[in-house]
């Protein structure tokens, strides 16, 4: 019964992300232009230079639209978890204590948000940047399914970090600082801000080790063919990995979070 019922809360998520359309075509309009808006720049910058980073203009134009299509799966710009203001207004404590795991709870909970999020906002933005740009487009099915793997391992590492972020709030109670720096983090460490090829060598190398590469960079590198066999299957352990280290520190902090709930509330 646990997995249908982690399925049906997904499922729901994902219903009530439908229902908001006027903030899914805003959504639209913004990934598009500002894609468009990046794609003029990174031309412009690759103009200097036929190749960066092992990256050719079309290279880096798929990434541009790519990368504003992973806005919404993966929450590079908000948190999109309600798990604060229910601390503020101490619904948590129901939250706490409900048949369900807390923390898979959530994950079911964001799952369908992505789901949305890959129907509702990432295609759109890519199909505009392919029809004024030259992007590379893969045509065998095979490096689809990879990708979408590769994306599937992302938005549990997005989730992760955010879930720790979002969990601060039992005990700042404001977690606005908390959220805003990993927000931060993960624009700049994910490659929205600037793509990951254009860091110098040393931040390059800080950046590609750090959990945000899975966000975009992996997914990226994915679709364009750049992994393939071992080096893919090396791709996806260190999405894997990432992730079940950082699930595992947010089940540590559930743990405490539990134990302060009960100590607050004799």
């Amino acid at each position: 019964m646990t997995v249908p019922l982690y399925a049906l809360i997904a499922r729901q998520s994902f219903r009530r992300y439908v229902a908001y359309r006027g903030a899914m075509l805003g959504g639209i309009v913004a990934n598009t232009v500002f894609g468009i808006i990046k794609a003029l720049i990174v031309t412009a910058i690759w103009r200097q230079r036929a190749v960066i980073g092992g990256y050719d203009l079309a290279d880096v134009l798929t990434y541009t639209f790519v990368a504003q299509a992973m806005i919404g799966p993966m929450s590079v710009l908000t948190n999109n978890l309600d798990i604060p203001s229910r601390v503020r207004s101490g619904d948590i404590g129901t939250d706490l204590f409900r048949p369900v795991d807390f923390q898979a709870y959530w994950l079911a909970q964001d799952l369908g948000r992505a789901a949305f999020s890959v129907v509702g906002r990432s295609v759109p933005p890519f199909v505009a940047g392919a029809l004024l740009f030259r992007v590379r487009v893969p045509l065998d099915p095979r490096v689809w399914a990879a990708f979408a793997v590769a994306v599937a391992l992302g938005v549990l590492v997005s989730f992760a970090l955010r879930y720790l972020a979002a969990m601060s709030a039992f005990w700042l109670l404001d977690e606005k600082g908390v959220t805003g720096f990993m927000n931060m983090l993960t624009m700049f460490f994910g490659g929205l801000t600037v793509p990951l090829v254009l860091f110098p060598g040393w931040l390059g190398d800080i950046a590609t080790a750090l959990p945000w590469a899975s966000l975009i960079l992996v997914p990226v590198n994915v679709f364009l063919g750049k992994l393939s066999g071992a080096a893919l299957g090396g791709a996806y352990l260190f999405e894997a990995a990432w992730a079940v280290a950082l699930l595992a520190a947010g089940r540590l902090v559930t743990i405490r979070a539990r134990q302060r709930v009960v100590m607050q509330g004799g």
